[in-house]
């Protein structure tokens, strides 16, 4: 019972400046605002206040009138502070050798294309009567 106590006057007072209730009550009518007691607020709060509300670097959300519904959308961008699933890790894993292989084999083909031009700007022909026509096409 005091443990409740001293939650209860440590929220007193400055309840209506938590973030985590304004960002709640900017969703509720002021009527229903004032009808909330102390120890509701205080519920609330607990109840919600893990959610993290405004912590991603890009927050677009939005709502649109279909032809029978509304329907809403959600754009997030941050960091993640989750920690994966098995699945996830596999996937993430997966997808991060993937892109990593794809910018590899792009430098590469870089690495070959300037290592070509090169060559051709030098003057050396490595295979006679034979051209990829990069340096034609570089030269335009």
């Amino acid at each position: 019972m005091s443990e409740q106590r001293t939650t209860k006057q440590a929220f007193q007072g400055s309840l209506h400046n938590d973030p985590v209730i304004q960002r709640l009550f900017e969703r509720v009518p002021q009527k229903v605002q004032d009808s909330f007691t102390e120890e509701q607020l205080i519920h609330l709060k607990v109840a919600v206040g893990s959610r993290g509300w405004g912590e991603h670097t890009v927050d677009i959300r939005g709502s649109f009138r279909g032809w029978k519904h509304r329907y809403y959308y959600v754009m997030l961008f941050g960091r993640n502070r989750r920690q994966l699933s098995p699945g996830q890790q596999h996937i993430h894993n997966l997808l991060s050798a993937g892109l990593l292989s794809v910018l590899l084999m792009g430098g590469l083909l870089l690495g070959f294309m300037v290592l070509y031009l090169l060559k051709s700007a030098l003057g050396i022909d490595l295979l006679p009567n034979h051209s990829l026509g990069l340096w034609d096409w570089f030269k335009s």
